[in-house]
């Protein structure tokens, strides 16, 4: 088992940044694939980043590759999220997630995640 606690959210302007921060406790060990999901008011959840430990991968969606950076310290157990040059079409809540222990894959699809934070909110105002 693995608890996920996210914080870091908080209101911006456009043109802003925050950063996230994912603190791991439990089997963290097993933790090769970790990534951050968002969801917007009546949308679907979408996978925003994500990092494969074994190889050192990331992935990012498309709406946001040049202005956010997944890392993760493995000393702190923690999963990080630089968001820089924010836009209002990034508002959402953030979840932090990690695919079954020891999953050797990584991507940003949904249902490939098995551990789910409860989210921290992230307002960009125009």
């Amino acid at each position: 088992q693995v608890q996920l606690v996210e914080s870091g959210g908080g209101s911006v302007q456009a043109g802003g940044y925050l950063r996230l921060s994912c603190a791991a406790s439990g089997s963290t060990a097993g933790t090769y694939c970790m990534g951050w999901f968002r969801q917007a008011p009546g949308k679907e959840r979408e996978g925003v980043a994500a990092i494969y430990s074994v190889r050192g991968s990331t992935y990012y969606a498309d709406s946001v590759k040049g202005r956010f950076t997944i890392s993760r310290d493995n000393a702190k157990n923690t999963l990080y999220l630089q968001m820089n040059s924010l836009k209002p079409e990034d508002t959402g809540m953030y979840y932090c997630a990690t695919m079954n222990l020891y999953e050797r894959r990584c991507g940003l699809l949904r249902n490939e995640f098995a551990y789910w934070g409860q989210g921290t909110q992230v307002t960009v105002s125009s």
